[in-house]
């Protein structure tokens, strides 16, 4: 089975989502890797963003707010701490039940971060974990009769960065819960040191062609795509759609 790869450099928050959501109306089977620049805080699609986003300190920090197409909670997104994949196919090429679609995707990225010395296993229903904590969290849509699954992989963790920009309560910003939040959630540099990013997409693309059968040529957005993508940034750069509950 062939799949196109597509590498893209850093972009903003609304850029990304946006090139997300093209590929999913495409539906193309594709595996793309990015990155967010500058950071961002991105809230799930059922939330409402000023009950979860500290608003005033993300603009003081110059970090990005956006409303995902997909479900789950806010994540932060630190341009030099993570790495973000988005799996986009026909709905019939994943099997139908959505526990199911999810263990496949994230047990063939656990399997590949194997490769660079990290015993990583799927937990929950789309977490993946070392050591009992998480080092990668997911979401998922199906619309236009396709998938869409993107999540993070934690190069580095800020947890007290993170707090800051999330409406979190003040019990929550102590010391105490810092560090206890800080013992539940790991980075590829806390459990191996650093690495370079090529290594860590090179790994997780062995476990999807070992794990999935997928064999990648390396692509592009079509034009249709692109055209898309630059409409849909409209939309998501939009008060609108990011204040819309």
């Amino acid at each position: 089975m062939q799949w196109r790869l597509i590498l893209h450099p850093a972009n903003d928050a609304f850029s990304n989502m946006a090139i997300d959501e093209a590929l999913l109306r495409k539906g193309i089977p594709t595996l793309r890797f990015y990155t967010w620049k500058p950071s961002a805080i991105s809230i799930g699609y059922f939330q409402c963003i000023e009950d979860e986003v500290n608003l005033e300190e993300c603009k003081r920090q110059r970090v990005d707010v956006v409303r995902r197409i997909t479900g789950g909670g806010a994540v932060y997104h630190d341009e030099n701490g993570e790495i973000t994949y988005s799996i986009v196919c026909p709905q019939n090429m994943l099997p139908q039940n959505i526990m199911d679609s999810y263990s496949i995707i994230c047990s063939s990225i656990a399997h590949g971060l194997k490769y660079v010395g990290i015993k990583a296993e799927h937990a929950g229903i789309n977490d993946i974990i070392v050591n009992d904590k998480k080092i990668s969290g997911s979401a998922q849509t199906r619309r236009y009769g396709n998938v869409l699954q993107h999540g993070t992989i934690l190069l580095k963790v800020n947890v007290k960065k993170m707090f800051s920009l999330l409406k979190v309560s003040k019990e929550k910003i102590s010391d105490k819960q810092i560090k206890r939040a800080e013992e539940r959630v790991t980075s590829i540099e806390n459990e191996i040191g650093e690495i370079s990013k090529e290594e860590v997409i090179n790994a997780i693309m062995r476990g999807f062609r070992e794990k999935m059968k997928i064999k990648f040529f390396e692509g592009k957005m079509d034009e249709k795509e692109k055209e898309l993508a630059e409409k849909l940034r409209v939309k998501y750069e939009s008060k609108e759609w990011n204040f819309k509950r």
